[in-house]
């Protein structure tokens, strides 16, 4: 029998000097991923010849602003890097103030690709858009068509012009966002297009699987959707059909999406603990994935990616995230894992407290990060913004109500967010100023922020505007 099996059948297949010692995060050993995150938080190296003394990270505010001031870069005003070293500091942890409270679960939340949109789906059928820059307007307020049990995902296009949302079922829907129609109720205000995904669907009462994740892709042209029938499916709205569908994992997919702007690899995430790597244009065999990542002791909840077509996070029902490089993926596509706790359901029952110190004998990940909670539903993970963070932090909602921010490369738990009652299911960072805004199954859409309301937060976002020298 193979360790694989012995691990998973209950015996002791895991040295125990691999084991965590505590229930907690164990840092990024990876020196690339942290030498690419340092050269984007981390200020420009002529700042010492302007600062006296030796110049320890983090470097004051007050410092950077006076080498700007000499010109230590020659440029005369601050790098990207610079602007995320100063912006990263300042965590958005103040508040929280309420943007909108509905009573039905708060399922998907997503800001736009520029921030001034924001959208939140919910369990009763309401899709909302915000306008975040006048004061959370309600932009458009859409009644979902053919909802069955709750919307399980919305995506905006990246020019913002349509919103694409899913629901326990094989056709996904998509309403044009830029209309002048406010109050958007399913073909009777404004049509919704469907968009089949099953060449067998003859009507909406067909539910032969449902749509679990739906993105589009960094041009705007295509879907990638994940299924509860195994399999992974890519949309093409120009022509309006299928362009592919792989039969993926062995179990329900959770989550998909895009590696990066070329729309040639894709992610995806299972019930059945692994994350694969998908080449479109390399397929020997259809269907044939180009690795897999084994490490998660339980389904796959969530994939981000970090749009370098190298690495992505994955939010796991073991209770941790964990972050990979596809460059050290497995060839054994086939390899088929086991569960140790057959019996245990996420939905309703608390993890085993022993199973949160196993680790799995060939983990590939690079690192791992504990302290959240991953029950009843799919709670989502992100990597924080590229243009203000220059992705130091990750970031998730938990169970517990809360949401958890950690340090990317030494795995500490930077922050926690508490405020609600339920689930937050879904969080989200603004692109470009220090705003996290929290969804939760309370129904209560939650905006943390640094420095909080008032005149300085409204000068965070006039900056954000002018995009002067101090970014």
């Amino acid at each position: 029998m193979s360790r694989f099996g012995r691990y998973f059948d209950g015996s002791d297949g895991v040295n125990e000097a691999r084991r965590p010692t505590r229930d907690q995060s164990h840092g990024c050993c990876d020196d690339e991923i942290s030498q690419l995150t340092k050269i984007k938080s981390t200020p420009h190296g002529h700042l010492s010849r302007t600062v006296p003394g030796k110049a320890k990270l983090p470097i004051s505010p007050v410092k950077m602003l006076l080498g700007r001031e000499c010109n230590y870069n020659g440029r005369g005003r601050f790098s990207l890097s610079d602007g995320c070293h100063v912006l990263s500091r300042y965590l958005p942890v103040n508040g929280p103030s309420v943007v909108d409270t509905i009573r039905s679960c708060t399922y998907v939340s997503q800001f736009s690709t520029d921030g001034s949109l924001f959208i939140a789906g919910f369990q009763d059928s309401h899709i909302r858009i915000y306008d975040v820059d006048l004061g959370w307007k309600i932009h458009k307020d859409i009644q979902a068509r053919s909802l069955r049990w709750t919307i399980t995902d919305a995506s905006l296009s990246p020019d913002r012009r349509f919103l694409v949302y899913s629901s326990i079922s094989p056709i996904a829907h998509i309403v044009n966002v830029e209309s002048a129609t406010k109050e958007s109720l399913a073909n009777v205000t404004e049509i919704h297009e469907g968009l089949e995904f099953s060449s067998n669907v003859d009507n909406y009462d067909d539910y032969s699987f449902g749509i679990f994740s739906v993105k589009f892709s960094n041009d705007g042209r295509e879907l990638v959707a994940a299924s509860s029938d195994q399999s992974i499916y890519v949309y093409d709205l120009a022509s309006k059909r299928l362009n592919l569908r792989i039969q993926a994992h062995m179990s329900d997919v959770n989550a998909v999406c895009f590696a990066d702007e070329s729309g040639h690899i894709i992610y995806s995430g299972s019930d059945d603990h692994l994350c694969k790597v998908w080449d479109r244009r390399c397929f020997v065999n259809r269907g044939q994935a180009a690795g897999v990542l084994i490490g998660h002791l339980e389904g796959i909840t969530f994939i981000d990616t970090r749009g370098d077509g190298r690495y992505f996070i994955s939010n796991g029902k073991d209770q941790s995230i964990k972050l990979w490089d596809i460059r050290k993926m497995s060839s054994d596509v086939n390899y088929t894992s086991r569960r140790r706790y057959a019996d245990w359901d996420y939905r309703w029952m608390e993890y085993p407290e022993r199973a949160k110190k196993l680790r799995h004998p060939d983990d590939l990940s690079l690192a791992t990060y504990r302290g959240h909670s991953v029950l009843r539903t799919l709670i989502r993970c992100y990597f924080s913004p590229a243009y203000s963070t220059g992705q130091k932090y990750i970031y998730t909602g938990s169970t517990d109500g809360s949401v958890y921010i950690y340090d990317l490369v030494n795995g500490d738990q930077v922050a926690k967010l508490d405020f609600h009652d339920d689930p937050v299911r879904d969080c989200n960072w603004h692109p470009s100023y220090p705003m996290i805004v929290s969804s939760s199954w309370d129904g209560i859409i939650a905006n943390w922020e640094f420095p909080g309301k008032g005149q300085e937060s409204m000068l965070l976002k006039r900056t954000r505007r002018r995009r002067p020298a101090f970014y």
